[in-house]
């Protein structure tokens, strides 16, 4: 039983390994790369960030390490994922042998959670998988320690419980459950198995973990509450119900049969199941003939799918009260991300409905051949095979790949040359993620690049796909020629300020300045109300540079920094930066 466990086990990280190595970086992955590159790994600053609700120093850690070792690299993350999704598996088939002891049975569950597709999108998405992956290993490794302590009273079961618990909400605060959840499968053990006061005797037994789990979370939650900012929203009675039956009917029901087969996606959004009604019904059938059975047929079992039910009613209780709004979508829902560690659950209760005796005064159905159980794993297994497929050719339809690969060949195409920061386009990330949207953070680790700098002699842009084109600046306002003949506006070490022919509101512009320059210098360049002061470096001769500025005015001041620089400065362009004529948007 042991070798075919892990032959499965291997099957899954070689399924596993498949997409995660045909992927690579999205959305918050990107979030990750830029506050990497920016803040030193042990600063406050970097690891208590509230990320949109999410409270993840750990997780921050490892995109800090990620990042070091070899940034904008897919490999390491993807190795990442793979270990965490490796370690999880072993965990999941440790607790299960805990639980139905070394019998062939332990395969069924097992494969169920290897290749269910529920887990999937968290797992082929970094930024989920680092929040995801950790809880799933937490789970059914904590579960595991409280069963093996109930049974042998070895402290050592209890350390282990509790470290790894605080490793999880590490990683993930939703990894609150994890304490609950081991408890709540110890005690409905007991329960199964005839145990006179479940509840009281996993308390008991259990307790030398309870206690330390219980302070890592009262910890935990002091630490949470501080650095992180309440996102809970009350929704509409109309909002909730949509957000359930799309999370619930169209979303995990179908996986429990290795739907949903076929994904959508709105580009820049991540991919959503997308179930045929038929694999809905079906689904549904299957739990209530699973819940049916286990009714009938076995003793004391109502209590496992009540906590089933309220796992995963918690775990779309959560999504509900902390992503509603005006602007979400019911398919939000579908994206499985929110109920994946369900997974786990589910295992645990399957692995305990199990456990649990015959009725006695109830004539048993006929056991099902090996044979036949068999074929019903490997029709599940192919079920979620074609999933597995259909939702890789969905999740590579990711416009940030190639805008990576493009804009890392040309930075490194061309390492000398400044580079203006710019937003970059709105299918790799929007700008409500600001900063963290800019070319200057998420490029900014790599070291094969020019700087990233407020002036540049040749003006140039990221289009839509990553490529460095040509550029010029569209005129919101200009510089005039200036009073000094063969000159224009002369100026030496005294600040002087060049009109517009209007106004600029407070906004990031770019000057673009024609000059003539007496020697190599610098110069300091503003608007003249508000906004930060610029040095550029100018060279020697007729010259021009481009200057990103940041704040409101009327003219442009410029000043000469280093002595004995003299510096005639002509009419130009103050405005936004756009593709040359031939250049893509």
């Amino acid at each position: 039983m042991r070798a075919a466990a892990l032959v499965l086990v291997a099957l899954q990280l070689a399924v596993r390994g498949w997409v995660v190595f045909t992927g690579d970086f999205y959305w918050d992955d990107l979030i990750l790369i830029s506050r990497s590159g920016h803040y030193p790994a042990l600063s406050a600053e970097f690891l208590f960030y509230d990320h949109d609700g999410h409270f993840m120093p750990a997780a921050f850690l490892v995109a800090w390490l990620s990042t070091a070792i070899a940034p904008l690299d897919w490999a390491v993350p993807a190795v990442t994922l793979l270990a965490a999704q490796a370690l999880a598996s072993l965990a999941v088939l440790r607790v299960l042998r805990l639980l139905l002891g070394n019998r062939p049975v332990v395969l069924v569950p097992l494969a169920f959670y290897l290749f269910v597709p529920l887990t999937l999108p968290s797992f082929a998405w970094w930024a989920a998988g680092l929040n995801s992956l950790p809880m799933q290993i937490g789970l059914a490794w904590v579960a595991g320690d409280a069963i093996r302590l109930c049974r042998t009273g070895r402290i050592r079961f209890a350390v282990s419980g509790a470290l790894v618990a605080a490793v999880s909400l590490a990683f993930f605060e939703k990894s609150v459950l994890v304490p609950v959840t081991a408890f709540v499968v110890v005690a409905l053990m007991f329960r199964v198995d005839g145990v006179d006061r479940p509840i009281r005797a996993a308390w008991t037994r259990g307790r030398s973990l309870w206690i330390p789990l219980a302070a890592v979370v009262a910890v935990w939650a002091g630490a949470y509450l501080f650095f992180t900012r309440s996102r809970l929203v009350l929704p509409s009675a109309e909002q909730t119900v949509g957000l359930v039956h799309h999370g619930t009917s169209l979303g995990l029901v179908p996986t429990l049969l290795g739907g949903p087969w076929s994904w959508d996606r709105w580009p820049p959004s991540p991919p959503w199941a997308t179930p045929p009604l038929v694999l809905v019904v079906l689904g549904w059938v299957a739990v209530a003939a699973a819940v049916v059975w286990s009714l009938r047929y076995r003793q004391r079992t109502a209590g496992v799918w009540l906590a089933m039910l309220g796992y995963v009613a918690a775990s779309e209780a959560a999504m509900v009260l902390t992503r509603s709004g005006p602007d979400t979508a019911y398919e939000l829902a579908q994206t499985l991300r929110y109920v994946s560690d369900s997974a786990v659950v589910i295992v645990l209760g399957w692995a305990l409905l199990v456990r649990a005796p015959r009725r006695p005064e109830v004539r048993p159905l006929p056991s099902p051949r090996p044979v036949l159980v068999g074929a019903v794993v490997v029709v599940f297994v192919a079920s979620s095979l074609w999933s597995t497929v259909t939702f890789t050719e969905r999740w590579r339809d990711n416009p940030t790949v190639d805008y990576l690969a493009n804009g890392r060949a040309a930075l490194a195409a061309d390492p000398d040359t400044p580079v203006l920061d710019q937003s970059v386009s709105i299918y790799v990330l929007l700008p409500v993620a600001y900063p963290h949207n800019t070319t200057s953070r998420i490029f900014g680790p790599l070291r094969e690049r020019p700087e990233f700098a407020r002036s540049t002699d040749r003006l140039q842009l990221f289009d839509d796909t990553g490529h460095l084109v040509p550029a010029v600046v569209a005129p919101a306002r200009n510089l005039g020629q200036g009073p000094v003949p063969g000159c224009g506006y002369r100026v030496e070490d005294v600040p002087v300020e060049l009109p517009l022919d209007g106004p600029l509101l407070e906004w990031e512009w770019t000057a673009g300045l024609n000059y003539f320059a007496s020697t190599d210098g610098d110069v300091e360049v503003s608007l003249n109300k508000g906004g930060d002061t610029v040095t550029v470096p100018v060279r020697a001769g007729l010259n021009q540079v481009f200057v990103r500025l940041i704040g409101a005015g009327d003219a442009v001041r410029v000043r000469a920094r280093t002595p004995g620089l003299a510096v005639c400065v002509g009419a130009g362009p103050v405005g936004s930066v756009v593709p040359a004529e031939g250049g893509t948007p």
